[in-house]
């Protein structure tokens, strides 16, 4: 259940017209790293989580309603930034000579740069936002990334929310005006807020690397391939211990030889590493079994029933009655 408040959650404001950032801006309201795409990404993703794991759904419609929230403010900062071309497309008797030179910061002038800017403000959208990105591309559900394993979708949300960081932090680069660019940092702030939150979610489920549930095969897992030529670089993610599995990364500077020497890797055994092809079959079947249970234990294959209208005080009225016929016993 929704309900809508008629007032913005930040009070997002614009010093004057600029319909050349009204158009960048649509970037993160009908982008693929947009307010809307987060909206409906992590509403889509609550749905697999609302019996097994009902604390992550309520994070997940929070958050998923929240960047509604902020949808709304980018709607309506683009639509500040298009003051007054709207007015001016409704006079319809007026035409306006966009090949003549206009009057500086006249109505006509931000009409002339709006469609300049962006044809559709002027031939689509009466001078206000649409659902598109900043190029004039259709938002797209294929933009949504919701897989049903919550150590998927959480990491999905993490990578989601640094790209429409970075986005705000480039759009800042293209504004002076004090009010917008203090509604982009604001904006800005809560992707990092977002950031966090899915990544303490994700730290709550255990195991939780590799992501999903079957485990890697130990032969591979820990091996760096140079298969780039040239001045080679070592670090942490090909020396010394791997950071998930704990596992020493074993450096192939020649791969064609090891492909040629264990008849295509299929001759191989582990090396670096304490896990073997028996401990991960076990630990295969453990998880598999565990993440079942959690998702079949809270959801019954009859009778079912999403919402529990009043379901709280149904049972506290029971007991009452249990307990007052109890004591006339």
């Amino acid at each position: 259940m929704f309900c809508h408040v008629k007032e913005l959650q930040f009070n997002a404001r614009v010093s004057r017209p600029d319909p050349r950032f009204a158009k960048l801006l649509l970037e993160q309201f009908g982008g693929p790293n947009g307010e809307l795409k987060a909206a409906m990404q992590y509403f889509v993703q609550a749905f697999a989580c609302k019996k097994p794991y009902p604390d992550k759904y309520d994070m997940l419609m929070d958050i998923a309603t929240e960047e509604l929230s902020h949808l709304e403010i980018v709607g309506a900062t683009i639509q500040m930034l298009l003051a007054g071309v709207n007015g001016e497309l409704k006079d319809a008797v007026e035409t306006a000579d966009i090949t003549a030179m206009p009057d500086r910061d006249s109505l006509r002038d931000v009409l002339i740069q709006a469609v300049l800017a962006n044809p559709q403000f002027g031939v689509l959208t009466g001078g206000g936002p649409r659902l598109t990105d900043s190029n004039g591309v259709p938002w797209q559900g294929a933009y949504v990334n919701a897989n049903g394993e919550l150590t998927v979708d959480l990491r999905s949300n993490i990578a989601a929310e640094s790209r429409a960081k970075i986005v705000y932090e480039y759009l800042l680069k293209f504004t002076d005006d004090p009010d917008v660019r203090e509604t982009l940092g604001f904006l800005m702030t809560r992707e990092v807020a977002h950031f966090q939150q899915f990544q303490a979610a994700l730290e709550t489920i255990r195991p939780n690397f590799p992501p999903a549930v079957l485990q890697s095969d130990p032969k591979y897992s820990n091996l760096y391939y140079d298969t780039s030529k040239g001045e080679d670089a070592r670090g942490p993610w090909n020396e010394g211990k791997s950071a998930g599995l704990g596992e020493t990364w074993q450096y192939i500077d020649d791969p064609v030889e090891q492909v040629n020497e264990t008849d295509g890797l299929r001759n191989m055994k582990p090396t670096g590493t304490d896990r073997t092809e028996a401990s991960v079959r076990k630990m295969d079947k453990q998880l598999s079994k565990q993440r079942s249970e959690e998702v079949n234990s809270s959801m019954p294959r009859t009778d079912l029933q999403w919402s529990r209208y009043g379901m709280e005080e149904k049972g506290e009225r029971m007991r009452a009655r249990k307990a007052e016929a109890v004591l006339e016993e």
